[in-house]
C-alpha cells in the first residue's frame, strides 16, 4: 500500500544562476494532492560558482567529469546545512533538480549536474535526482516538467507561467497537458544588467527608464524559434547563438534591456490571450515586465505568496521525486513529444551504487 504523505526537500538550480533553491515540503493525497512549504531558502552562488557555471557549456569532457564531482559535493554541503539548520531528520527523500550545463535534446543531449550516486552517500539519505535525461532517451525534449505539477498542484489556474532563466508556459489544451519554453528571460536580462555592473535589474527600473529600440526589437521577433510548434525547449547554446550577438553590439544597456522586456511581453501575449494567469519565478517581482505582459494580453494576471513565486520549481521537483518513489507517471508525453509517459529520475539510496 502506497503513503500518503511525504516529508520531502525540493532542490532546484535554475539557469539564471541565482542560487540553489531548497524547500521543505509536506505532499499530501487523498484523491487529489495537497501541499504545504515548511520552509525555504536561497543560496547564492559565489562568484567563483558563478563564473565555473556559466562557462561549463564550454568545458572539456575531462573538465567536466570534475566540475560533476565538485558540484555533487558542494551540493550535499548546501543541502546538509539546510536540514541541520532547520532541524529536519526524517525524510522520505531528497528531490533534486542539479544544475543544467548542456541541453539540446534535437541531439539527444542533456546533461544536469549534481546527480551523481554519491549525493545519497554524502547526504545518507534517499535521493531522487536526474529527471531529464530518460525522457530525451526516448525523444522527448526533457523539458519542461513542471507542467504535471502545474495539473496536479495548481490546476485552478487556465495557465502557469514561470518567468526564470527562460519562460514557461502550461495549459490543458483538448484534454492534454501541454507545455514549453517560450522565450528567455533572466538569462539575458541578468547578463545585460551586469554589463552596468548590476548582478539584476531590481524591479525592472533600468528596463523602464530606456527607449524602445525599434529595429532590435525587428530583429528579436524575426528569430525562427517562435515559429515553431511545440513540444520546444530552449538551453544557453540557443541564448549564446540567437540573442545576445542581436545585443552585444549595442552600447545603450537601458534601452537593450526595456525593448528586450517589451519583446518577452509580446511573445508571452501571442500564448496567452484570456483567461486566469498564474506567474511565479523571479520574473514575478520585475513590475516593468508584469506590466508589459499585461500590456499584451487580456489574462487576468495572480501573482500568488512569495514563498509559490520563489520556490514553485523546488516544490514541484519535489513532487515529481514523490512521484518516482510511487512508481506513477511524472512525465506527459504530451508535454515533451516522448514516445510515451513515463515516471522519469533515478533513485539513489546510501552505500547503493545502483539507482532504479
Amino acid at each position: 500500500m502506497k503513503e500518503n504523505n511525504y516529508n520531502v526537500i525540493g532542490v532546484m538550480s535554475g539557469t539564471s544562476l541565482d542560487g540553489i533553491d531548497l524547500a521543505h515540503v509536506e505532499l499530501t493525497f487523498s484523491g487529489t494532492w495537497k501541499y504545504k512549504i515548511i520552509t525555504s531558502e536561497t543560496i547564492p552562488y559565489s562568484a567563483q560558482w558563478q563564473k565555473l557555471l556559466s562557462e561549463a557549456i564550454n568545458f572539456s569532457s575531462e573538465k567536466l567529469n570534475q566540475l560533476n564531482e565538485d558540484y555533487t559535493e558542494y551540493l550535499a554541503e548546501v543541502i546538509s546545512e539546510f536540514l541541520s539548520k532547520n532541524g529536519i531528520f526524517d525524510t522520505n527523500a531528497i528531490c533534486s533538480h542539479g544544475h543544467t550545463i548542456k541541453h539540446e535534446p534535437e541531439k539527444g543531449i542533456t546533461l544536469q549536474i549534481g546527480n551523481l550516486p554519491k549525493l545519497a552517500d554524502l547526504l545518507q539519505q534517499t535521493v531522487v535526482c536526474d529527471f531529464r535525461s530518460e525522457d530525451v532517451e526516448y525523444g522527448g525534449q526533457g523539458a519542461p516538467l513542471v507542467p504535471i505539477g502545474d495539473e496536479l498542484l495548481f490546476g485552478k489556474y487556465d495557465y502557469c507561467l514561470n518567468l526564470g532563466g527562460f519562460a514557461n508556459i502550461s495549459t490543458s489544451k483538448e484534454g492534454k497537458r501541454i507545455a514549453y519554453d517560450i522565450c528567455a528571460v533572466n538569462t539575458v536580462l541578468n547578463w545585460l544588467s551586469q554589463k552596468l555592473n548590476l548582478e539584476y535589474d531590481s524591479g525592472g527600473k533600468v528596463a523602464a527608464s530606456g527607449n524602445l529600440d525599434h529595429e532590435l526589437l525587428k530583429q528579436l521577433e524575426k528569430i525562427p524559434f517562435y515559429e515553431q510548434e511545440p513540444p520546444k525547449s530552449l538551453g544557453m547554446e540557443w541564448v549564446n547563438e540567437q540573442i545576445l550577438p542581436l545585443l552585444m553590439p549595442k552600447i545603450d544597456i537601458p534601452s537593450a534591456l526595456h525593448t528586450y522586456v517589451v519583446h518577452i511581453g509580446r511573445q508571452i501575449g501571442k500564448q496567452v490571450k484570456n483567461g486566469n494567469l498564474v506567474v511565479t519565478g523571479g520574473g514575478a517581482f520585475n513590475s516593468f515586465l508584469i506590466s508589459q505582459i499585461r500590456e499584451h494580453t487580456n489574462a487576468k494576471i495572480i501573482i500568488p505568496s512569495a514563498d509559490t513565486v520563489n520556490y514553485k520549481e523546488a516544490l514541484i521537483f519535489a513532487f515529481l521525486g514523490v512521484l518516482k518513489l510511487r512508481g506513477e507517471i511524472n512525465v506527459y508525453s504530451s508535454v515533451t513529444g516522448a514516445s510515451h509517459d513515463h515516471s522519469s529520475g533515478k533513485i539513489y539510496y546510501p552505500g547503493q551504487t545502483n539507482n532504479f
